[in-house]
This record gives C-alpha cells, structure tokens and sequence, in this order.
C-alpha cells in the first residue's frame, strides 16, 4: 500500500532539498523555483522505504505569498514530514503549517531537524528541545524529531526508519467504493491531452471508467492511469494518480475542481460545520469579513454565518458556509478558514451536515445520523448514505423512517381503513410510503387493490343491485340509489359488467352470445340489431351495448347493417 504525505515548515528550511535526497527527484519543477531556490507551488516524488512500503511525497512552499499552494497540498494526506531549521530554529510558518495541519486532523507525523552540518551540537540539542516544547498539544507531540543533513547524508538512513515506523501506526486510505479526486494539477501532455494529477481517496479507478467533473458538470473518460511513474489499467485509494481524460480540455479543468462517479455523492454548495478558532487570533470570529475556504485541493470564496454566538479564540462553534458552487462533500471532510482581508489563518474544522434542514437561528448540527433521519422523518436509504457515509437497512419499503414518524404514519393509516369500512381503502389514492406503510398493518389484508381489516365484513356481498341485474336479464335496470363507490368495486371485481353507460349481470353477456350463435346458425349470411333486438326482447337502450360489447369481444363482426360471425363465436 502507498501512502501520500506532505512536508510541511517554513521557507528555505530545507524540505525540497530533503525531498531530492530521499526519492531522488527534484521536486520543484519550474525554472524560477530553481534560480530563486525557492518552492512556488506543489512538487510531488516517491520513495521506497526499508520495508518495502512506498511513499508518495506532497512537497510544499514555505513562504506565505504561498500558503494557498501550500493548503492545496495537504487535503488528502495521511500524515507529514514537518521540517524545521536547527540554526533558524521555530519561524512564524513553522507555526502556522503546524496549526494548518492539526486544523486539516492529521494525526501522524515525523519532525526533521535538517541543516544540523552548519550548527555545533549544543545548537542542535537546544533546537530539538524548542522543537519539542513547540509541539506540545498538538499531534505531533511524541513524534521522533530526527536530525539531517541534506548535504553529508546525516541522520538520513535514521529518518527513513522513523517514516517507516510512522507509516505501520498510520491508518491506511478507506475504500468506500466511492472514489473522488481533487485535481491540484491540469495540463495538456503531448500525444496524451488532458491530464490531472491528485491524491485518490474513497475508493478505486480503473481505465475507460466514465466519471464526473466538477463543479462543471462534464463527462469524461479515464483514457490512462499512471502511479508511481508507471502505466496502470487501475488504481486504489491513497494513491498519488495521475489521470489522462477525454471529454475535457485542460483550460476547462482548475486546481480545486474535483473528479467523482455521477450519483455517489451529495452535492452541495451550503453546508454546517464545526470551526476551531486558533487561540493566536486576536479578535472574534463573526459573519463580517471576506472569508475563503480550503477544501481538498481548492480555495473557494465563501460567505459564513456563526450558528450562535460569535466565537472567540481558542474556542469552538458551528458555522454554516456557503459555496459559490456545488462540491461532492461528506460529513467528516475538514476545513481550514481563512479571512482574506487580514490575510490570516481563522481556524478550520470538519464538515457535520452537507444538506442542513433547519434554519441557521435554530441549528444545532453534530454528526450524528439519527439527527439527520429526525430532521427529515423520511429518508430514502440511498440518500442517507449520501448524505452521511452510513449504510442504513431501510425500516419501510426503500425508506429509513424516523420512529416518532412511522408510529405517525401507522396511525393515520389504521384510522384511514377503519373509516373505509368493509368496502376497503382503494390502495391506489395512497402514496408510496403509505403504500410501504400498509405492510406493517397487521391485522390489515390487501386484495383487489383495496386494504380492510381482517375482520371486516364484505358490504358487496349478496349486493342487491346484482341481484337486481340477474332479475333483469337482458332489460336490466338502472343503478337509481346505489353508492358510486360500491358501483365502482362491483364492476372491478367483475361482478357487473358495464357497457356504454348499461349495467348488465356478466351472465347475460354469455347469454347473448349464445342467443346471436342462434339466429347466424339460422341465417349465416348475418342478422340485423332489429332483429337481435326482438330476440332479445329489449330496446335499443339496452341491444345496442349488448352488440357492442359482443363486436368489442370478437363474438360478432359488423358487415354494413349486418352482424355476422366473429372469431369468438360460440357454437349454437
């Protein structure tokens, strides 16, 4: 398994020197980086370590003009090789790399003490001390502080050991099956096209995958996959990958944008989380301020407002934000904060709800799922794991139902049956959760499309106007005084035939096909309605839906005036 780590600490302490001596690749790519000596933005190498585990380096510029390079660099990583200078000792970037990477909740970490040829060892011994102090209450406390020399090879094979020991207690990438992307690099390779680098989290990739560019919205498809310097057909989670896409040039792609499978994560452009203020901030935090946010590989200008009150340094709080544009988040993402026009680091923290419900004056979002099932009664399954991470068997049909919300739902259900009476409630005016909710009815039967009580007498049984119908033969009478509902049931259950407005017994139909099989057997060359009529012995009113419903089944075909045999005719 590989894992990507990033360095971190101030400018010109030595962490692309360190870098080049570790994996053997220079990792500042430009020519102003070389002449000015001087890291402008993201490098990226790999080395293998001792036991065989391979590290992927995210190498990152130290001075502040810099510092959103910087955050680019470190939104994906599992842990950090934090540099510092033992003759420049702790600097202000030292400070704020430090807090930027406790902000982000990375927990592993190895410090390199570098540059230790050019002090005498009372400086070096004084520079671990400081550094040690420095860390205390952070998660670097505890980490091995290694001293280098990038130039005579100090303490190298020491430091790779220690990053060997750091990477077998450091998690490893979680495959969710949901793999995401954030692009911190887009160019166009000659022969290739398009082409983004990034840290691949949350699950795999594979070539010819088609996927989802975002916040633009375009289609495109994995042509290539490269890891490691090496051509792969796929690639799993906590990998550096570089991706060749077709569907999209690469002035259409930004750092920050990001790359996911359509349909297997919640886009949002609002969402509430939990904001650490750093404790060196010298004033509150409101919703006043040009505020900018760091998330995965990207800065976004963004809107605030505190979910209470305002919060002060060293402290907590909820904060809702608002994004100029949808990103696929997840509770659990971290943060980091920034106010432009201090151009200072606020604080940062992890995303809790990526789809808030309830008004920001009232809001109190946590983590937790049944939270966000209680804030919506019903969620769909599929949905609920969108929007927190968490598979949930659904309670009812494809939905996970708050309990004081289903106990609801059963309730007006059962008062709806028993009001239906023996007729039933007609299942198809319910919605589909009522329809889901039917089934946890147990004293409740389905049958012909309506819900009644087990117990519940059948009201059309023996119904008198079907008596009527059969009494009436093939002159029945009309529906005068009957319940359009039952009317309705009856016909449904194919106890009344209707035709052309005509009520008929379903009886007589069979009979009076048997009775025009009678007069053709007489007179094959066809009969007319008159004369159907009078053998009948009805009128017009009720022969003329009678041969049309025998026309409509095949028993009779209409020739000019005539009816003559169908296909369905029964023998005489």
């Amino acid at each position: 398994m590989s894992h990507v780590i990033s360095t971190a600490g101030h400018v010109d302490h030595g962490k692309s020197t360190l870098v080049r001596v570790l994996t053997g690749t220079d990792p500042d790519r430009f020519a102003e980086e070389k002449e000015r000596g001087l890291t402008i933005d993201l490098g990226f190498a790999s080395a293998k370590l001792p036991s065989g585990k391979v590290l992927s380096l995210v190498d990152v510029p130290g001075h502040i003009r810099f510092l959103k390079n910087m955050l680019a660099g470190v939104g994906a990583v599992d842990a950090c090789l934090f540099v510092v200078d033992a003759n420049e000792g702790w600097k202000p970037q030292t400070e704020e790399h430090l807090r930027i990477l406790d902000l982000l909740g990375v927990e592993h970490g190895v410090i390199a003490l570098t540059k230790v040829g050019l002090a005498d060892e009372e400086l070096v011994e004084l520079a671990m001390l400081d550094v040690e102090e420095r860390v205390e209450g952070t998660f670097l406390e505890g980490a091995p502080v290694v001293p280098v020399d990038s130039l005579d090879g100090t303490g190298l094979d020491d430091l790779r050991l220690a990053l060997d020991e750091m990477l077998a207690v450091a998690p490893g990438a979680v495959d969710r099956g949901t793999p995401r992307l954030w692009v911190d690099r887009a160019f166009s390779a000659k022969g290739s096209g398009t082409v983004i680098t990034g840290t691949l989290t949350g699950g795999r990739v594979r070539t010819e995958d088609e996927m989802l560019l975002l916040p633009q919205r375009i289609p495109v498809r994995l042509r290539g996959l490269q890891s490691l310097h090496a051509e792969r057909t796929k690639v799993g989670p906590g990998n550096r990958t570089a991706i060749n896409l077709t569907g999209v040039s690469h002035d259409q792609v930004s750092r920050g944008d990001v790359l996911v499978r359509e349909g297997e994560w919640f886009e949002t452009s609002v969402f509430d989380g939990r904001l650490n203020v750093l404790a060196s901030l010298d004033h509150e935090v409101s919703r006043r301020g040009a505020h900018l946010l760091y998330i995965g590989a990207g800065e976004h200008a963004v809107r605030i407002r505190i979910l209470g009150n305002a919060i002060t340094p060293g402290d907590h709080g909820n904060i809702r934000i608002y994004l100029p544009h949808a990103l696929p988040l997840l509770p659990g993402d971290r943060f980091v904060l920034r106010e432009s026009g201090r151009a200072e680091t606020i604080g940062g923290g992890e995303i809790l709800d990526v789809d808030p419900q309830t008004k920001a004056a009232v809001a109190n979002p946590d983590r937790s799922v049944d939270r966000v099932i209680a804030e919506r009664g019903w969620v769909d399954a599929d949905e609920l794991r969108l929007l927190t991470g968490e598979v949930r068997e659904p309670d009812v049909g494809q939905w996970v139902v708050d309990p004081p919300a289903l106990q609801a739902a059963v309730t007006s259900l059962r008062e709806a049956v028993d009001e239906a009476g023996g007729l039933g409630l007609e299942t198809a005016t319910l919605t589909d959760r009522e329809k889901a909710t039917l089934s946890l009815l147990g004293d409740v039967v389905i049958s012909g499309g309506r819900a009644t009580k087990a117990e519940a007498i059948d009201p059309l049984q023996s119904h008198p106007f079907v008596r009527a119908l059969r009494a009436g033969g093939f002159a029945p009478p009309d529906p005068d005084g009957i319940d359009r509902g039952e009317l309705r049931e009856l016909v449904r259950r194919g106890e009344v035939i209707v035709e052309d407005g005509v009520y008929f017994a379903p009886e007589m139909i069979d009979k009076a096909a048997k009775l025009v099989a009678q007069l053709l057997d007489a007179q094959p060359e066809g009969v007319t309605v008159s004369e159907v009529r009078q053998a009948m012995g009805n009128t017009r009113k009720h022969a003329m839906p009678l041969i049309a419903k025998l026309d409509a089944s095949g028993v009779t075909r209409r020739r000019e005036n005539l009816r003559i045999a169908g296909p369905r005719l029964p023998k005489s």
